[in-house]
């Protein structure tokens, strides 16, 4: 009995991926095109988040390490890749930093070769260049020509070959080792007033940069638990940080910011916050809900497809979303809205209503509220209006205010309950606390509910925290709940509401420079008591 050829699993493909420097944005396009394109991937602890991020929802994440979180060594490291590409896994290899710099991508791809596998490389953005641009200076420029980049672990280097103008010395994880290399350099005959720069975390929001000369930082007293990795750069080119220092001096930098909104919102402000070197930090407050009863908005439906109003009015992406969802349960679009004037506050909510294919007729000009759009509103006219009614479709907590001034301009109002706002569960126990205590140096509140629930499932924000509102009646909210508000957006708006907010934190840093202080992060500093006393 002959036993029939079983069909050879066609080898998937494999690709070695670095993730860079340590900003994930700074990932290239080929690197994110094989993350998604990968089946599996098997990545270095440090990248995992940048892994999950662009992983396909259907991919594997493996991370390379041993028993109890130990690192594999290259050869166990490439073995999982070589064992997944031969099950028929098109596999992606996410290395940490640089590995073309460290040889890492040397010693996966031979075992690679060895075992026959062919693989593409997405060799990424070097630290070697990214860092000091970070930092604010190139690595060439006046009489520096050469740039050598050196292993500050190598007990070897030829030092007095290294004393040149002309040459940038680049020290890879050399932070550690600053005051050893400065002596050495010193003793080799540098001039004692080289500048040299020494940065740790670099191009990400932890991102701390000292400049000093070799004389100085040669007297420094040795650390002997000095943070391990980081650059250590030496040369004229570092005098160029005084001019072109762009990153560390951004207005919110390095500030821990409290988002307490619902996760579908958070996306536009979190973008905003993080142009000015904030780091972000989601809250969910509230949970969307149907209403209970949905015979009032389905009465509303079919009156705004039969022509029953001439108006509708969106005051939240949230009550486009239910009207969205509500048409197309009926088979309806953007269509039941011919022949029927639309008004909309808020640039989320403008842009949720032209994503649905609905461009709004009434817009504020300026203040982005209630009271900016009554008071743009068009009075009834009953010889320009057939019909005399408004559709507002909105949260079941809204207040009245829209709807008593819209009855004084002669509108009668139909006040739709579209969708519930009900209070979320509160954060993890580490963020409460952090809330609590000063771990955030700002909390933003776009709207009144987010203050109240947050104080509600959180508590109250520390004192030392810097409190912003988007608005008036958002401002009233929060010193009704004892808190004292630093920053009130000019505009309503959420891109207002950032900017007051970088305004504010740039005020703090031009205060601490000429204070002499070297950091104006709130969470830093611990400021005296500021909750209102009522």
């Amino acid at each position: 009995m002959t036993t029939p050829n079983r069909k050879k699993v066609p080898t998937g493909a494999v690709a070695l991926v670095a993730a860079g420097p340590g900003d994930p944005d700074l990932l290239t396009l080929r690197a994110v095109a094989l993350l998604q394109a990968a089946d599996t991937i098997i990545t270095d602890p440090d990248a995992l988040a940048i892994a999950e991020a662009h992983a396909a929802p259907s991919a594997s994440i493996v991370v390379a390490v041993g028993k109890a979180g130990a690192p594999l060594d290259p050869a166990d490291r490439a073995r999982l890749v070589i064992d997944a590409a031969r099950e028929g896994k098109d596999v992606a290899r996410l290395l940490c930093g640089d590995p073309v710099v460290d040889g890492t991508l040397m010693h996966e791809a031979t075992a690679l070769r060895k075992a026959k596998l062919a693989f593409d490389i997405a060799p990424g953005v070097s630290e070697v260049t990214a860092v000091p641009a970070y930092a604010g200076f190139g690595l060439t420029g006046g009489r520096a020509r050469q740039i050598r980049i050196l292993d500050a672990h190598d007990t070897d280097l030829p030092w007095s070959d290294l004393v040149s103008a002309r040459i940038t010395l680049v020290f890879l994880n050399g932070a550690s080792r600053a005051g050893d290399i400065a002596s050495r350099l010193v003793a080799a005959g540098a001039n004692e007033a080289t500048p040299i720069a020494i940065v740790h975390g670099g191009t990400t929001v932890d991102q701390r940069t000292t400049s000093a000369t070799l004389h100085d930082v040669a007297a420094m007293p040795k650390q002997s638990k000095a943070p391990a990795g980081g650059l250590v750069v030496v040369g004229e080119v570092v005098a160029q940080r005084d001019k072109l220092e762009w990153f560390e001096s951004k207005a919110l930098f390095g500030w821990r910011v409290l988002i307490p909104r619902t996760h579908e919102q958070a996306g536009p402000i979190m973008g905003l916050l993080r142009r000015h070197g904030a780091v972000p930090m989601e809250v969910p407050t509230i949970s969307v809900e149907p209403p209970r009863t949905p015979q009032q908005m389905d009465r509303a439906i079919h009156g705004l497809v039969s022509g029953r109003y001439e108006w509708i009015g969106f005051t939240s992406v949230n009550a486009v979303r239910a009207i969205r969802e509500k048409l197309a349960e009926v088979g309806l679009d953007a269509r039941s809205f011919a022949g029927l004037k639309v008004a909309a506050v808020g640039e989320g909510t403008v842009e949720s209503l032209v994503e649905f294919g609905v461009r709004p007729d009434l817009v504020p000009s300026e203040d982005q509220t209630t009271s900016g759009l009554l008071e743009e509103w068009p009075p009834y006219d009953s010889l320009t209006d057939p019909i005399n009614r408004v559709f507002l479709p909105r949260a079941d907590i809204a207040t009245d205010t829209l709807v008593a001034g819209l009855n004084e301009l002669g509108w009668e109002v139909e006040d739709v309950t579209a969708y519930r706002t009900v209070r979320a569960a509160p954060p993890p126990a580490e963020t409460r606390e952090a809330i609590k205590t000063g771990g955030f140096d700002a909390v933003v509140f776009t709207s009144s509910s987010t203050v109240r629930n947050l104080v509600g499932i959180a508590g109250k924000p520390h004192h030392s925290t810097i409190v912003a509102c988007i608005g008036p009646q958002t401002a009233k909210t929060a010193e009704e709940h004892g808190l004292r508000v630093d920053v009130l957006a000019e505009i309503s708006t959420i891109a207002g509401l950032v900017d007051a907010l970088a305004a504010h934190g740039e005020a703090m840093r031009m205060a601490a420079i000429e204070a002499g202080e070297s950091s104006w992060r709130p969470s830093r500093r611990r400021q005296q008591p500021r909750r209102k006393v009522t």
